[in-house]
């Protein structure tokens, strides 16, 4: 057998000699001395080179022969290619690793960034526009019985928020009377029928203004006002708070609606008993329906950088806008989000419920944030992703610990505020989770998203978010409160590195659609002619730092703004209300830094009329009625007569620096104390026990 075999392969040798005398291509010739045989091994199959030299050494060639049939040298030519190839990719891989180890991650989550833009450019082209409220409506045709949001143990599925819904805007058209346009207030905590009032004002056509819970008398008056409200909303847990309010609203030609079946007040209309009645049909969809990205959908309230709360306008665009960041961030309909931030923020309303109903996931909604109860819920819940602000985590990270602190489904966090040593202990303590910061004002144009997962950063920028978002840091004089101006009277950019005001360039892009009811409010966040003339930047307020990687830190608040217990502190609101105390002259309000506490905690220097004393109950007395908690002054300095920059501006830089130490001011000092309901001298026992952590504040 094998002797029939070894000669059936001579007799195939033989012949293919024969046939291939006259082909050059390397069956029978001669290279650098080196005769080489080429031979197929049978019919089809890949072919023997043989060297007279390396007789020894057979290659086996994929190719067929005879047509295929290849040289040594081109072989070595080949392969020296594809050698000299892939060291240039190896290279260029190594190249980047080391120089431009961010690239294709930056690359692919713009690509997400650039294909959402391009889905909302194309809905301007085609007037046809997707509202985050049409979302909802077709995700709950879509997966009617999927749990939408978890409250109080209790599941609320996508169809039972869309049928109540639809039960209160019929309420609303036939009973209160709303038409297309209308503003209403909306001043609720956080509970599923804030979504509901919320979806049901938004299918009959109405902006809705969400109001801070802890909105006083003065600054509840001056919020309907300024967006045009003349309905107010309120929850049944909040009805009482307008008892020193109710009156003046009702003469501002005001209509109150609560949340309950019956009321005490007969001038507060109820809404519960009539919607039981009411059908669940969706009302006409022409009523909800609009053509412009840029039409108006809520007012958010923001303290800004001077006097009472703004109402920040919020399109359809920034809330689709704001709709795609967990998207962006790689959450997906499986994910389940735990909000303890109050809904009338963004954060809450346009990044949270916003985002899960873009995907089509759940959420764990709270009353308020409990930082004993969180990490029950979450693992009760199954949580993967939360919302926070840099307070919250860090109220976690102060809980007793415990062996089940890494025992849970936790692997994102998204929010804002975290500070390193936060960021850091967090990661020990419970687990390598994803925190994926967000920078951005509610009213703002730009916003930056920490997307590696850098600690300590608020945002990542490259060469090509630049060329997508125009923004700047320039050169800021702290002593003065201004930008540093060149001899053209333009504005300065820092280097990479030093540190900046964040400026960011208004276009079609980047939209700023600024405040209702004042245009002067408007202009005066802009900043215009800062490079050339006719330009127009928006001013966040904040100093910020770029590093030569491209990430973007937070470092501090120009102006008359502090942020205290994650809310934004107006100074001067807190001015004029301090002003009215009798016994005050004059009043410089700013925020301290306090160890182990994020923020600035509120303190006012003040001086005190002549032939009268200071007095630290009434003083207390006058701070808890008119003032939110968040915005009570924690400290008072009385001084003998307030100081004055150079351009007559109340000077805040160098009490800022000084604190609130007792060993190194000469000035009385004072203490809010909740336990004596006065403010107290502030002594060095006192002092220690504030920054050491034991006095609560």
């Amino acid at each position: 057998m094998r002797s029939q075999t070894t000669k059936q392969q001579s007799d195939q040798l033989a012949a293919h000699k024969s046939n291939c005398k006259t082909n050059a291509v390397g069956h029978n010739f001669k290279k650098n001395t080196h005769t080489l045989s080429v031979y197929p091994l049978d019919r089809g199959a890949a072919c023997v080179v043989r060297s007279a030299r390396f007789s020894s050494k057979c290659l086996r060639l994929s190719s067929p022969c005879p047509r295929h049939c290849v040289s040594v040298a081109d072989m070595t030519w080949f392969v020296g290619w594809l050698s000299a190839l892939a060291a240039g990719l190896f290279s260029a891989h190594v190249l980047q690793r080391l120089c431009f180890p961010y690239f294709w991650i930056d690359v692919f989550f713009l690509l997400k960034v650039v294909r959402y833009g391009v889905k909302l450019e194309l809905f301007k082209l085609t007037s046809s526009v997707r509202t985050v409220l049409d979302r909802f409506i077709q995700q709950a045709r879509r997966i009617p019985n999927k749990p939408f949001v978890i409250y109080d143990g209790r599941v609320h599925t996508y169809r039972d928020i869309e049928e109540r819904s639809n039960k209160l805007a019929h309420v609303f058209l036939d009973r209160v009377r709303l038409k297309k346009g209308d503003c209403v207030a909306l001043l609720m905590s956080n509970e599923p029928d804030f979504l509901c009032v919320w979806f049901g004002l938004a299918k009959v056509g109405c902006p809705v203004a969400f109001l801070n819970t802890n909105v006083k008398s003065k600054s509840l008056l001056h919020c309907l006002n300024c967006c045009g409200a003349k309905t107010l909303i309120v929850g049944s847990d909040l009805v009482n708070c307008l008892d020193g309010t109710l009156t003046k609203l009702l003469e501002e030609n005001i209509q109150v609606w609560a949340m309950k079946s019956s009321s005490e007040h007969t001038q507060v209309h109820t809404l519960l008993d009539k919607v039981d009645a009411a059908s669940d049909q969706p009302v006409p969809a022409v009523l909800r329906a609009t053509t412009s990205l840029k039409t108006p959908t809520l007012y958010i309230f923001t303290s800004g950088t001077t006097g009472l709360p703004k109402a920040a306008v919020i399109t359809h665009l920034q809330s689709l806008k704001a709709a795609a960041g967990l998207w962006g961030y790689g959450a997906s309909k499986d994910d389940i989000m735990y909000i303890p931030l109050p809904l009338y923020h963004s954060a809450a309303s346009l990044v949270g419920i916003g985002g899960v109903i873009e995907l089509g996931a759940t959420c764990v909604l709270k009353k308020k944030f409990s930082a004993s109860q969180f990490w029950n819920d979450c693992r009760k819940y199954d949580v993967t992703i939360f919302q926070y602000i840099g307070e919250l985590c860090r109220y976690l990270c102060n809980q007793p610990k415990t062996e089940l602190d890494k025992v849970h489904k936790v692997r994102m966090g998204v929010g804002n505020g975290m500070l390193q040593d936060v960021w850091r202990e967090f990661h020990s303590r419970f687990g390598n989770i994803k925190m994926c910061e967000v920078y951005g004002s509610t009213e703002g144009n730009l916003v930056f998203m920490n997307h590696i997962g850098k600690i300590g950063s608020v945002g990542r920028s490259n060469f090509m978010y630049r060329l997508l978002f125009k923004y700047d840091l320039v050169k800021y004089n702290m002593g003065i409160e201004e930008p540093v101006k060149d001899e053209h009277g333009f504005c300065q950019r820092v280097k990479r590195g030093e540190t900046g005001l964040l400026l960011s360039k208004v276009s079609s892009i980047s939209p700023f659609f600024g405040y209702a009811g004042s245009k002067k409010l408007t202009e005066k966040k802009l900043m215009r002619n800062v490079f050339v003339k006719g330009d127009a930047y928006f001013n966040t307020g904040d100093l910020m730092a770029e590093d030569h990687e491209g990430f973007i830190y937070f470092k501090d608040r120009v102006g008359d703004t502090f942020r205290w217990k994650g809310e934004n502190v107006a100074t001067t609101e807190v001015t004029e209300t301090l002003g009215l105390v009798d016994f005050i002259q004059e009043v410089n309000v700013y925020g301290v830094e306090i160890p182990g506490h994020e923020g600035k905690a509120g303190m006012a220097a003040m001086t005190v009329r002549p032939g009268l004393k200071f007095d630290g109950k009434k003083l207390f007395e006058h701070t808890m009625r008119d003032l939110p908690a968040y915005a009570r002054p924690l400290f008072i300095r009385l001084q003998e007569v307030i100081e004055l920059t150079s351009t007559f501006k109340q000077q805040k830089y160098q009490l800022v620096q000084s604190g609130f130490n007792p060993s190194t001011i000469s000035d009385p000092l004072y203490v809010l104390d909740y336990e004596q309901k006065s403010y107290i001298p502030l002594t060095h026992s006192i002092y220690q026990s504030i920054v050491s952590g034991e006095r609560k504040l």
